[in-house]
């Protein structure tokens, strides 16, 4: 069972960037569909992007063109990259990976397992 811890979040003013990062207790690379989901109170986990065993990334709408997901295999670690960011990207970002790839990877469905959540706020 893969373990997952985020690092990274806090307060940021709007167009500024952050680098999330997510270390993993194994290799994930060749095994798992990595992923990053963020959540605001009241509202659904949303899927932000994805990473495949085959390195095809995903993004929602909402963040192409800013965000990057990405990984260190050296080091066991994914990493998101967010640019310019909104007061709308105000959320607990969650690190996630699953062992079901392609379709399932692509589509940011429920993952398996979860990190405990970094929190990112963007405000002025």
């Amino acid at each position: 069972q893969v373990q997952l811890v985020e690092s990274g979040g806090r307060s940021v003013q709007p167009g500024g960037s952050l680098r999330l990062s997510c270390a993993t207790s194994e290799a994930t690379y060749s095994k798992y569909c990595m992923g990053w989901f963020r959540q605001v109170p009241g509202k659904e986990r949303e899927g932000v992007a994805s990473l495949d065993i085959d390195g095809v990334t995903t993004y929602t709408d909402s963040v192409k063109g800013r965000f990057t997901i990405s990984r260190d295999n050296a080091k066991n670690t994914l990493y998101l990259q967010m640019n310019t960011l909104t007061p709308e990207d105000t959320a607990m970002y969650y690190c996630a990976a699953d062992r079901r790839i392609g379709w399932f990877c692509r589509n940011m469905a429920d993952f398996t397992y979860w990190g405990q959540g970094t929190h990112v706020a963007v405000s002025s």
